[in-house]
C-alpha cells in the first residue's frame, strides 16, 4: 500500500523524521517496506495485513498514526451539498437481485458535469500512489478510493438503458468488455452491475467500456457499494482481472462508510467538474449495520501481556482507536466501529492495547517452561495404527473433507450434509466415508503412472442425524489395488496390536459400493466395526480406475474404545509345539468361519492355535465341493507331546467336522 506523506498530513500532524515514522508504523503493525522520494513528497510503501482493510486508505493509516502519537485525527468533513430536483430516486432505480453478494448498494446522480483534465494537485496525489490521471470525474473516484479505502465507480448515466441499475448474477455466456479492453466471458457465479439490457460492470472488479465516463459525458451516476469478498475474489481470479477495487472488496469494506465516500466524491466532482447533485440517493441495504459490543477486563489485559497498564491508560488507547470505551463493573465495554470487523473478542482488544502501548514494553521472562504431558491414549493409538499400516505396505494419505453429491451416495446412500451451493457449487458435500476420498487418490496415482497403490487415512466422516446436525466420528479407511486378502490380514494384525484381548472375525454381508459375494462385515468381539470388500465395478468406473480395488472402512473410535487392553504376561513355553495340517473336503457353501467355529467347539486344552492355510478347487475334488487346508498347533505344559497324543486330538477335530458338515479327510 503506497501512502503519500503529504496526503497523510492532511488528516494528522506527522511531526516525525521519516526514519522514526517508519519505526513507529512498523511497531503498530504497518510494516514499512520502502521509502521513495517523489519530489516535494515522500511515498511510504506499507505492508497491510489482510485483516486490516481499513488501512488500505490514507484515512485508516492516519487514524492509526494519531492513536500511536496522541495527535488529533482530522478526517475530511463534507458539508450539506446543495441538491436540486428531480430527486435521485426519480432519475434512477436500483434493483438488487443478489443481496447475499451485494449487502449494500448506493447510487447518486450528478448532472451537467464538465469532464476534463484534473487540477495539478489531484494528478500529483494520484501519481504518488501509482495511479494515472484519466479525467477529473474518474480521478475523483480514484482519489476517494485511496482516501477512504472505499472503491467507487462512475457510470455515464445517459448510456444506462432505462437509466437504472440491476445488481444480479451474470447469465451463462454473457460478455462484457472492461475499461481496460479485456473481453470477459461471464458465468452464473459472477456478480454483475447491469442496466435494463446488459451488464455494464463486473461488480467489485472493473467497469465496462460501454458506460465509462468520457469527455462526452454530462451526467454521472456514482456507485458506492459493499460486495461479498469471496465472490469478488473468485470472479477476479477466474477472469484474471484485477484492480485496486477488487483488492479492497476481497478484504471487506466499511458498510457505513459507503455513504460517506459517495458524498465525498460528489463534493469533489462538483468542485472540480461543476454540475448539480440530485437530491438524496438510492440506498438498497439488506441489513443495516448493528455495532458489536466487546468487553475488556483490565486485569486480564495485564495478566495476558505481563504488563501493568493502568485502566485509565487502557481507556485512553481504546478511545484513540475510536472504540468508545465505557468502564462498568470492573470491565471496559467497547462499541466496535464498522471499519474494524477484525475486533470480535477480548483478546483482540488486548492486542490493540499492546500495539499502541508498544510490544517492546512487554517484559521478557528469564526462563520458559514447557510442561511435559504424557501421550494420550488416542494419540498413542493413532501413532501405533500408522506404524502397523505402514509396516504392512500402506502409505498414509491426507485428503479433502468435501466430495461431490453423486459420489457421496456410492457407499452410503441417503441424505448427506452439504454447504450452501452458492458458496460451493461442486464438491460441497461432507463425506460419509473415507473410501470416496481414497479412491480419488487412487485415480490421481493412476494418472501419474502409479498403478499399484495401497493407502490409508484416519480422519473424520460425517453422516446426517436428526435436524440435519452433523454426526461426526473418526474412521480408518484403507484401499489397495493388490488383493482383498492383504486388507483382511492388515485388519487382523491391527486388531492384534491395538486390541490384544479382542477377537477380530469377518462375516459375509452385502454393502453398497462393494461387489456382491466379495464383501464382509468386520466384527470385533462380535460387534460390527466396519466393512471390508472388493469395490464394485460401477464404482471403479465412476472414478475411472482401471484395476480392481479392495477397500475397508473401520470405525476407529470402536478400536480406540478397546485400545487400553493389557495383554497378560505369559512365560515362554518350555516344550515344543506340534503342528498338523489337515485338508478337509467340504461343500462349497461352508465358510472358513463356520469351519473354525466347529474346530473351536471341540474341547482340546492342548490346542493353542487354529490357522487357515488355503482352499483348493478342481480335480480330484468333486464339483460343488472344495478342499480347505487348516493348521492345528498343539502344546503341553507338562512335557513333549507324543505323536499318538496329537493323532487322537486331530481325529476328534475330523470327526466333529464330519458330523457337522459331512467333511472328509482329503487323501490326495
Amino acid at each position: 500500500m503506497l501512502i503519500s506523506l503529504n496526503w497523510l498530513s492532511d488528516y494528522v500532524n506527522v511531526n516525525l523524521p521519516v526514519e522514526k515514522l517508519g519505526e513507529l508504523l512498523t511497531s503498530i503493525g504497518l510494516n514499512l517496506e520502502g521509502v521513495t522520494d517523489a519530489g516535494d513528497d515522500i511515498v511510504l510503501d506499507l505492508e497491510v495485513t489482510s485483516n486490516r482493510p481499513d488501512c488500505l486508505g490514507h484515512l485508516g493509516v492516519a487514524r492509526e498514526l494519531a492513536a500511536a502519537t496522541g495527535e488529533k485525527f482530522t478526517p475530511p468533513t463534507v458539508g450539506r451539498l446543495p441538491a436540486t430536483s428531480p430527486k435521485a430516486d426519480e432519475l434512477t432505480s436500483v434493483q438488487v437481485d443478489a443481496p447475499d453478494l451485494c449487502p449494500r448498494y448506493t447510487a447518486r446522480v450528478v448532472r451537467n458535469v464538465k469532464v476534463g483534465p484534473s487540477p495539478q494537485w489531484l494528478i500529483e496525489r494520484l501519481e504518488a500512489v501509482g495511479l494515472r490521471s484519466v479525467n477529473n470525474v474518474v480521478d475523483v473516484t480514484n482519489f476517494v478510493l485511496m482516501e477512504y479505502s472505499q472503491p467507487l465507480h462512475g457510470f455515464d448515466y445517459d448510456k444506462l438503458a432505462e437509466r437504472r441499475i440491476v445488481v444480479r448474477r451474470a447469465r451463462a455466456g454473457e460478455r462484457l468488455v472492461s475499461i481496460d479492453q479485456t473481453t470477459c466471458t461471464l458465468d452464473e457465479q459472477m456478480l454483475v452491475i447491469a442496466d435494463a439490457d446488459r451488464p455494464v460492470a463486473v461488480a467489485g472488479v472493473m467497469g465496462g467500456l460501454n458506460t465509462e465516463v468520457t469527455q462526452a459525458t454530462t451526467n454521472v451516476l456514482i456507485e458506492s457499494a459493499q460486495f461479498d469478498p469471496v465472490s469478488i475474489r473468485r470472479t477476479s481470479r477466474k477472469l484474471q482481472l484485477s484492480s485496486e477495487s477488487n483488492y479492497r472488496f476481497e478484504r471487506g469494506v466499511d458498510p457505513v462508510a459507503v455513504d460517506a465516500a459517495s458524498l465525498r466524491a460528489c463534493e469533489l466532482i462538483i468542485e472540480l467538474a461543476g454540475g448539480k447533485l440530485a437530491e438524496g440517493m438510492v440506498d438498497v441495504w439488506a441489513q443495516p449495520f448493528e455495532p458489536r459490543k466487546v468487553s475488556l477486563r483490565p486485569a486480564r489485559c495485564d495478566a495476558l501481556l505481563g504488563t501493568q497498564t493502568p485502566p485509565a491508560r487502557q481507556v485512553e488507547i481504546l478511545t484513540a482507536m475510536g472504540l468508545q470505551p465505557v468502564e462498568a463493573g470492573g470491565a471496559i465495554e467497547c462499541t466496535i466501529p464498522p471499519h474494524r470487523a477484525d475486533l470480535t473478542r477480548e483478546a483482540d482488544l488486548i492486542e490493540e492495547i499492546a500495539r499502541i502501548e508498544g510490544f517492546d514494553k512487554i517484559p521478557l521472562a528469564h526462563s520458559v517452561t514447557h510442561p511435559i504431558i504424557a501421550e494420550s491414549l488416542a494419540r498413542r493409538t493413532r501413532r501405533r495404527t500408522g506404524e502397523v499400516l505402514v509396516a504392512a505396505g500402506l502409505d498414509e494419505a491426507i485428503t479433502f473433507t468435501f466430495v461431490d453429491d453423486k459420489e457421496a451416495g456410492l457407499f452410503a446412500p441417503g441424505e448427506a450434509l452439504n454447504v450452501d451451493t452458492t458458496v460451493r457449487k461442486s464438491n460441497n458435500v461432507l463425506r460419509k466415508t473415507l473410501l470416496n476420498s481414497l479412491l480419488r487418490a487412487c485415480k490421481t496415482n493412476q494418472d501419474a503412472g502409479e498403478g499399484e497403490v495401497s493407502l490409508f487415512e484416519i480422519a473424520a466422516v460425517f453422516a446426517p442425524a436428526e435436524a440435519k446436525q452433523a454426526s461426526e466420528h473418526t474412521e480408518l479407511g484403507m484401499v489397495t489395488t493388490r488383493s482383498l486378502r492383504l486388507l483382511r490380514g492388515v485388519a487382523e494384525v491391527l486388531a492384534e496390536r491395538i486390541c490384544p484381548l479382542s477377537s477380530l472375525t469377518v462375516m459375509a454381508a452385502e454393502a453398497p459400493g462393494f461387489a456382491a459375494g466379495s464383501v464382509a462385515t468386520i466384527l470385533l468381539d462380535d460387534e460390527p466395526v466396519g466393512t471390508l470388500g472388493v469395490v464394485d465395478a460401477k464404482v471403479r468406473d465412476f472414478y475411472g480406475l482401471d484395476r480392481q480395488v479392495a477397500g475397508a472402512a473401520i470405525d476407529f473410535e470402536k478400536l480406540l474404545a478397546r485400545a487400553d487392553q493389557q495383554a497378560t504376561y505369559q512365560p515362554l513355553p518350555r516344550f515344543p509345539a506340534v503342528t498338523r495340517d489337515l485338508s478337509l473336503i467340504v461343500d462349497e457353501a461352508v465358510t472358513w468361519r463356520q469351519l473354525a467355529e466347529a474346530v473351536a467347539g471341540v474341547d482340546q486344552p492342548m490346542r493353542v492355535a487354529t490357522d487357515y492355510v488355503t482352499t483348493f478347487h478342481g480335480k480330484p475334488i468333486a464339483k460343488g465341493r472344495k478342499s480347505v487346508t487348516l493348521s492345528l498347533t498343539y502344546r503341553s505344559p507338562d512335557g513333549t507331546l507324543r505323536g499318538e497324543q496329537v493323532d487322537e486330538q486331530v481325529q476328534a477335530v475330523v470327526a466333529a467336522a464330519g458330523k457337522r458338515f459331512g467333511a472328509e479327510l482329503r487323501s490326495q
